[in-house]
């Protein structure tokens, strides 16, 4: 329809929010949807410059998992954070994110630059701290760039560093390995015993929004049960539905154990939401540089 605009780029996406919240005194805007992370969709929330979903105007919400909060956004798709390798660096299969700390991993070791937020969380669980919490995930950072960490600044930089044995194991979510398996590289996953970080991609509507009708037309698509099976098969992450289909073998591919399910972490969205600048700063001056 004439005016509606789906916008999703990952690679763009701190510009993407920085243009909404510009924009937040126009009567209408330059977009519909947008596509944020969760935790991306908290600080749009805080805010205020999304729509409040009106659950009356997506048949399909009736549908959607019960875990999932249904306020803001609408959850696309899902995955976890789980230990990437390659097995014929890395032989023996990793359990933990401690096992980023092996010194016999010395200099095999990657990280993603624009995955900051997660990796500072993950170094946080490997020190035994919580979520709201994620000072004491500096230190063990700070070790880890003396034992020869790699940063990488996007997730295809990272896939190429693990094909060409550049670097052996890193964190990833687990839907881009099976993306990296089907596409011959040679990589591995694990879940790791400390707990899996969560990750949502969800879609949300800009308040300024100039098709609304439009905009919730495609989120209620969005949710039906063929493409969210479609994404399952294309892209390796978990429906957020309980009525798509999805085949057992891929099933065990890029989805959980019941015992894994147990250990899914959400991230504290209010504590990032608070503190996801100075935690940026951090990452880029002390970490990085």
């Amino acid at each position: 329809p004439k005016g509606f605009e789906v916008v999703q780029d990952q690679a763009s996406d701190a510009p993407r929010r920085a243009k909404l919240v510009a924009e937040k005194r126009l009567p209408r805007g330059t977009s519909d949807i947008q596509a944020f992370s969760s935790v991306n969709v908290a600080e749009m929330s805080a805010a205020g410059v999304l729509e409040k979903i009106d659950p009356a105007k997506v048949p399909n919400i009736g549908n959607l998992l019960p875990v999932f909060d249904k306020t803001w956004s609408l959850p696309h798709i899902y995955s976890g954070k789980v230990i990437v390798y390659n097995p014929k660096l890395i032989p023996e299969e990793p359990t933990s994110i401690a096992d980023l700390w092996n010194p016999k991993y010395q200099g095999k070791v990657g990280m993603i630059d624009i995955q900051y937020i997660y990796n500072i969380m993950a170094a946080t669980l490997h020190a035994g701290g919580k979520l709201s919490d994620l000072e004491p995930g500096k230190k063990p950072l700070l070790e880890l760039k003396k034992l020869g960490v790699k940063v990488y600044p996007t997730n295809e930089a990272f896939a190429q560093a693990l094909k060409t044995e550049e670097i052996g194991i890193g964190l990833m979510w687990k839907a881009r390995a099976v993306q990296w398996q089907n596409a011959g590289i040679p990589v591995k996953s694990v879940a790791p015993k400390e707990g899996i970080l969560l990750y949502l991609s969800e879609f949300a509507i800009a308040k300024n929004a100039q098709n609304k009708e439009g905009a919730y037309a495609y989120l209620n698509a969005m949710l039906d049960p063929a493409p969210q099976s479609a994404f399952a098969i294309d892209m390796g992450y978990n429906p957020t539905v309980k009525n798509a289909t999805v085949a057992d073998d891929l099933k065990a591919r890029i989805g959980f154990t019941p015992d894994e399910e147990k250990r899914l972490l959400n991230p504290d969205f209010a504590y990032i939401t608070k503190n996801d600048g100075p935690l940026k700063e951090w990452w880029d001056k002390e970490f990085k540089g």
